[in-house]
């Protein structure tokens, strides 16, 4: 009988590590259906870290492979992300305009919800939270936490839980060696090497990849996690790139790290995304430094333009540094499973850092393989289930991504007038908005198998740039008025007491690097007693 137990990942990163570390701890490992794990990476293919940032299904995945979440802040001098904070989007900066007039925060906790009141989301339209309060404010605490520089969660909580639903900012490079590290002690085999040659079957599989370290590498199934290259899938079994640059403009990004003035300096517990003419920053706090960087559009800009944005926004702490560019490959591949192979990672797509959809996709495919995994080696279903999920996950993406965008009322360049086009917006975004006029986003306009963002954060997006909805005076109900004016009031109130009781945010984060090197002190003693005792006659 035929069976799948030799699973050969070819490339590094955090695609091929994750990959590696989720399916070593996670498949079937007894006696009778034994998973033999390699991965086999070259030097020669360094890691991209463009948008250190996540999205809060991270921690569940770290759970899942049995990372701690004080080694992994330690060790990824990671710090706490709790949602977007989006300036200049919705229109260009005004010499008589504050900044905090043109800003919206796209928070990760949900609206409140109790049992006791109602949706809020209707009773916000219709003004009763106050005319001058943005939805996320007066739906959650989380934005006023944020503001004060607050933690999400207490030292007291346990491993990745806390009062308010959150992600990480942190170093790719170092977050792709703690994963190779673990992935290791969870018995994946590591190889160095490059290959050279995919050979195929007679039926179009792989049937090997030549190495010239190793030799002939074999597997029942190869993951490809060679990035935008696409070795395996894309060169060897020819499955096309479906581009999406006719939405999604941005094309090229400048990357630059800029340490911090002081070692005690705040850290913003949330990403800065800045708007331009061609583009958008991103501007990410990590224990030591700064990431910053510029994402753009090579039609709309030149190379020159784009680095002369970068250098005015960081200021004077980028006069002597160079800012690294990338480019990218907006879309992906319809067809991510061919035969015995699967493609995870850039390899697979890449939808531009907005969102932190990237490592997100990562996890979404190493979860499928695992769940779907072909103990039996009838790849054929497999395949198709998984490339169904992973095309309708995409094309959700571009959606929500392209959103932000679309709505946008900046009309200062050629950028913002092409995004709002509606020929460069998709079909099915133009259907929800229409739909959208009339009613808010609800559960039932989205598959949740299939979504990465959840409705509360299409809201979030949708009202923080201002869509007009009219709503229907039969949503609102009048003996459901004063509850949910109450419940404005207590969220205000709530968040004034939560300020007070969690932690300042980089106190949280020095917090957590303590426990880490108390824990790993503690590991090490242990593991001496150990050695002693066997050494022992």
């Amino acid at each position: 009988m035929q069976t799948c137990s030799n699973i050969l990942i070819v490339g590094g990163g955090t695609a091929g590590w994750l990959t590696a570390a989720f399916l070593a701890k996670t498949l079937s490992t007894n006696d009778n259906n034994s998973i033999k794990i390699r991965l086999i990476e070259s030097t020669e293919i360094g890691i991209i870290g463009v948008g250190e940032g996540s999205f809060p299904s991270i921690r569940g995945t770290l759970a899942a492979i049995g990372i701690s979440e004080a080694r992994f802040i330690r060790e990824c001098h990671a710090t706490f992300k709790q949602g977007i904070h989006f300036c200049d989007w919705v229109r260009p900066p005004s010499l008589d305009q504050s900044a905090s007039a043109n800003h919206y925060f796209h928070p990760f906790s949900q609206p409140s919800q109790r049992s006791d009141t109602p949706e809020l989301l209707p009773y916000w339209l219709h003004g009763l939270a106050g005319k001058e309060s943005a939805f996320a404010q007066a739906v959650t605490m989380q934005k006023r936490i944020a503001d004060a520089s607050r933690g999400p969660k207490r030292s007291s909580d346990k491993d990745f839980l806390g009062p308010m639903n959150y992600a990480y900012h942190f170093d790719a490079s170092r977050f792709a060696r703690l994963l190779a590290e673990h992935a290791r002690s969870l018995g994946v085999q590591h190889l160095l090497g490059n290959v050279h040659e995919v050979r195929l079957n007679e039926t179009g599989a792989i049937a090997g990849v030549h190495t010239q370290e190793h030799g002939e590498l074999n597997a029942d199934l190869y993951i490809d996690c060679t990035g935008f290259r696409a070795r395996l899938i894309g060169e060897a079994l020819g499955s096309p790139f479906k581009s999406v640059s006719d939405v999604l403009f941005v094309d090229r990004a400048l990357a630059v790290q800029i340490p911090y003035a002081k070692p005690d300096q705040a850290i913003p517990s949330y990403t800065i995304s800045t708007a331009h003419k061609a583009g958008w920053t991103w501007d990410i706090g990590l224990q030591e430094r700064r990431g910053i960087g510029y994402v753009y559009s090579s039609r709309h800009s030149s190379d020159d333009e784009a680095e002369q944005v970068l250098r005015k926004y960081v200021g004077a702490g980028m006069d002597h540094l160079q800012a690294r560019q990338l480019k990218l490959q907006i879309g992906y591949r319809p067809t991510q499973w061919i035969k015995n192979c699967v493609a995870i990672g850039l390899s697979g797509g890449f939808l531009e850092p907005l969102e932190s959809s990237g490592i997100g996709l990562i996890e979404t495919a190493a979860y499928l393989v695992s769940y779907l995994f072909p103990y039996n080696g009838d790849f054929e279903p497999v395949a198709k289930t998984f490339n169904h999920h992973m095309n309708e996950r995409y094309e959700r993406i571009v959606d929500f991504i392209k959103l932000h965008y679309c709505l946008s009322q900046r009309r200062d360049s050629a950028f913002w007038i092409d995004n709002a086009s509606p020929a460069s917006i998709p079909e099915s975004l133009q259907d929800k908005l229409r739909m959208w006029q009339s009613r808010p986003p609800s559960r039932l306009d989205f598959i949740t198998d299939l979504e990465m963002y959840p409705p509360s954060s299409w809201q979030y997006v949708l009202y923080g740039m201002e869509f007009p909805t009219q709503l229907p005076a039969n949503l609102i109900h009048v003996d459901q008025i004063e509850a949910a004016q109450r419940e404005f009031k207590n969220i205000a109130a709530f968040a004034e007491h939560a300020i007070k009781d969690l932690p300042d945010h980089r106190k949280l984060v020095d917090y957590f690097c303590r426990k880490a090197e108390a824990e790993t002190m503690a590991q090490t003693a242990t593991n001496t007693q150990q050695k002693k005792t066997i050494s022992q006659p």
